[in-house]
């Protein structure tokens, strides 16, 4: 980090700057210039808020050299980290499907899908058991049910669950019930909830914001890290703009960027960063292409009558399209899927 003090700064008060830098175990070293005196600060800097020194009437710029991000940080973990579930590596070779419908509608539907999907190619069953949902009004989810009702699915056709975690309260019965837990994007900056998941060694499946810079987003793995569990897996579901041809605008940079910045996985839901059926298989394609190390894709027996996103699921036939044109394509960049 590097402070650039005015330099009409009285010395007592650059003194007092000092002592209090490195109380917190930062070395400072002093560059004297013409018209500014410059502190190079070396040492664990994500101690220090830059809003905080900036407030200081001395001081007239601050600049971070480094990421404030460290336990994700590639930079101290240059090995690429798998995330084992279940023996499913992701961040491996092999790129990983997750589908399955947008919420656990009733048994029936869950195990038709859990099916479906399994005889298509995927690797995962995804499905909702608590919904956060934009109204009041709309399905809520089966709740403790729909965990059930997964547990069940994957008894059956052994494909391991992913499904959200909405609140701290429900966390015993996910992590007895549920191979990797979702933070969703309205969630990810619930920090009290991060924190609760990464005393957990779960694996976790964390959605970026819907507005969100990716350094915030790292930070938010960062909480999660920061408390034990190593085992995070971000997810680009898209992120909110002007736009209104898509629900979301999908950010596919975002995977050469995770990948140079961190040592986790990433995974892309192209589902709910087009909303439209219709778009998913081509973007699909496009994340498998860029280096994704996973897909999490909503799927659906009978998508008009869907009780939740019915408009941006896939059909089972449609998705093991999918899966082989993503075959194909993963083939070509050295990959499997």
């Amino acid at each position: 980090m590097i402070i650039t003090l005015k330099k009409t700064a009285p010395e007592a008060e650059v003194s007092r700057l000092i002592e209090n830098l490195e109380k917190k175990g930062l070395k400072t070293t002093k560059i004297v210039g013409e018209n500014y005196d410059v502190f190079g600060l070396v040492g664990d800097t994500s101690v220090i808020d830059d809003r905080s020194l900036l407030a200081n009437p001395i001081v007239y710029d601050v600049k971070r050299v480094a990421q404030p991000y460290k336990l994700a940080n590639r930079m101290f973990h240059p090995e690429d980290t798998i995330v084992d579930v279940n023996g499913l590596k992701i961040g491996g070779s092999k790129v990983i499907m997750m589908a399955g419908p947008c919420a656990v509608e009733n048994r029936e539907s869950i195990l038709s899908a859990a099916r479906a999907v399994k005889d298509a190619g995927a690797d995962m069953l995804r499905g909702g058991a608590y919904k956060p949902r934009t109204s009041p009004y709309a399905f809520q989810g089966l709740g403790t049910q729909g965990i059930e009702l997964l547990t069940e699915a994957r008894r059956e056709t052994g494909l391991p669950v992913v499904t959200e975690l909405m609140s701290a309260d429900k966390l015993d019965e996910f992590v007895e019930n549920v191979d990797i837990i979702q933070i969703g994007a309205r969630n990810m900056q619930n920090f009290d909830l991060l924190k609760a998941v990464g005393r957990t060694k779960k694996p976790v499946l964390l959605k970026r914001g819907l507005a969100n810079t990716i350094e915030e987003w790292i930070m938010a793995a960062e909480y999660i890290m920061s408390e034990g569990n190593p085992n995070v897996i971000f997810c680009e579901r898209g992120i909110r703009t002007f736009e209104k041809f898509t629900r979301n605008t999908l950010d596919l940079s975002v995977i050469p960027i995770i990948k140079e910045r961190t040592h986790l996985p990433i995974v892309i839901d192209p589902s709910h960063a087009t909303g439209d059926w219709k778009l998913v298989e081509a973007v699909s394609l496009a994340a498998i292409a860029a280096g994704a190390d996973g897909l999490i894709i909503e799927v659906h027996c009978d998508p008009q009558n869907a009780l939740s996103d019915g408009a941006q699921s896939l059909k089972p036939e449609n998705y093991a399209s999918l899966v082989e044109k993503g075959r194909k394509i993963a083939e070509v960049i050295g990959r499997s899927l």
